[in-house]
């Protein structure tokens, strides 16, 4: 089978923030005093947002535009995930600890793909009361930004990481809480919301996707054991043992040139994409949403002058392709779909325990993110917030969820000879067999939902379950 394929590239369901407060408060009293188009199209919407997260659709949507203030905090936030990678071991960590976060990954690796720096956000209030007016809602999540909160991170570098973290954390919570209670309004009851607010706490990461040049620069700043001249020559020779050419041997400083950099996406249907070139390997969240920003790309530049070879500086760039190089397994097209997203958005994704709290009307995403081909110059940051339940939380499976649980099992345990003949019986092009093909290894990686969750589990097992069947010793994905 070939590694390689063709994936679509889509633009998820738009939700606007405008929209998301009015109708997370949409009262019988709010209805009557709008307009019969009004209503119409708020109940149209309603019924997206519910497809869009449900078992026939992507899974994840966007909120957009969000609000001009959490656009800044983004933009501020997102570089300093790269300087927090790049730093030394030493430097790193009296950072972390001067700004209150931790690191759940091994950063000691410098072949690492990502590097990931956690911070535990607590909930500033314990909810908005339903029947809440629209304004009362946007002037909640705008109090959020704090108007004078924003640094310069150029200005003492790490000065605002802490608060910014905070700050964009609580933003994109209240937007996970209001997506929350406007699904429970469709599906009745308050499940999901109060779910979310019993745990009084979520997990911000900010992550930082590795570009080839940061892993060379990690690497040959071990060897080169502080020594500035042995760096710069170590990295010379690295980069052009692994085939990044254009550095110029000029005797004053001059930019590196046929870097290959990104100067803007494309309008492309489709994009290669392929199960081994990956920054994060395929799975589901086990929460209730994941909130993201849309990535950030920064370009590296390199210049060479007299004492060597040096970092001149770091530039955002468009995303490579146009897209945000998330994919998603399509449940109902059974195919891989690159997600395209404006840089004013917030993704939210479905987790896992939001199918079981949902009784299978909300559906969780299949997810990766992949790495843009001939790109070894660019990185990719981003900031994601995980809602979920509380850690006691007693998970009552529904029988829905137990039949798309063994439906899913059966499809795992297809034999090759099946699945080519199921796949020649959809078409017989050789694009379809190959993208069948694909999914079936995909599916194969990630450990049953049956074989994670049981009834009665506590939300804390069902995490150190999904956690040691995805990444432990004997993991479907720990040597990958």
């Amino acid at each position: 089978m070939e590694d390689e394929i063709d994936a679509e590239i889509i633009e998820p369901f738009k939700l606007s923030f405008s929209d998301l407060t009015l109708l997370s408060s949409y009262s019988s009293t709010i209805r009557y005093s709008l307009s019969e188009e009004e209503n119409e199209r708020l109940d149209s919407i309603s019924r997206a947002v519910m497809e869009t997260l449900g078992p026939s659709g992507p899974g994840l949507l966007l909120v957009s535009p969000v609000p001009k203030a959490a656009a800044d905090l983004r933009r501020s936030l997102l570089p300093l995930a790269r300087k927090l990678a790049l730093l030394s071991d030493e430097d790193r960590r009296r950072v972390l600890k001067e700004y209150s976060l931790c690191t759940d990954v091994p950063l000691k690796n410098p072949d690492r793909g990502v590097s990931s720096f956690a911070l535990q956000l607590k909930y500033v209030k314990d909810t908005i009361a339903f029947g809440e007016s629209n304004d009362t809602a946007k002037d909640t999540f705008e109090a959020h930004l704090g108007s004078g909160s924003l640094h310069d991170p150029s200005d003492e570098e790490f000065k605002s990481l802490e608060n910014n973290f905070r700050e964009l954390g609580n933003c994109m919570m209240e937007v996970g809480l209001l997506l929350a209670r406007l699904c429970d309004m469709a599906i009745g009851g308050q499940e999901l919301e109060q779910s979310i607010l019993e745990s009084r706490a979520a997990k911000g990461r900010l992550i930082h996707y590795h570009s080839t040049l940061d892993n060379c620069i990690l690497k040959e700043a071990r060897k080169a054991k502080g020594s500035s001249k042995r760096l710069t020559n170590n990295l010379s020779a690295h980069l052009h043992g692994r085939g990044v050419s254009g550095i110029s041997n000029l005797n004053e400083e001059a930019p590196v040139k046929n870097l290959n950099l990104v100067t803007g996406g494309n309008n492309a249907k489709s994009c290669k994409t392929s199960l081994s070139n990956l920054w994060e390997q395929w799975h589901y969240d086990y929460g209730i949403f994941t909130v993201l920003t849309v990535p950030m790309f920064i370009s590296s530049i390199l210049t060479e002058a007299k004492q060597g070879l040096r970092m001149s500086f770091e530039q955002e760039c468009s995303p490579p392709d146009g897209h945000s190089y998330l994919q998603i397994l399509h449940p109902t097209r059974k195919s891989i779909c690159l997600v395209k997203c404006p840089p004013e958005s917030f993704v939210v994704q479905v987790g896992e325990s939001a199918d079981v709290l949902s009784k299978g009307k909300l559906c969780s995403t299949l997810h990766s993110v992949c790495r843009p081909a001939k790109q070894g110059f660019v990185s990719r940051e981003t900031f994601v917030v995980f809602l979920q339940p509380a850690w006691d939380k007693t998970f009552i499976i529904p029988e829905t969820i137990c039949e798309s649980s063994i439906e899913c099992d059966r499809y795992i345990e297809m034999e090759d000879e099946e699945i080519q003949s199921t796949a020649e019986s959809v078409s017989p092009s050789s694009e379809v067999r190959q993208s069948h093909d694909l999914t079936q290894v995909i599916h194969k990686i990630i450990p049953p939902l049956s074989s994670r969750l049981k009834n009665g589990m506590t939300f804390a097992e069902f995490s150190r379950e999904t956690t040691k069947q995805y990444y432990g010793a004997s993991g479907m994905q720990s040597k990958r």
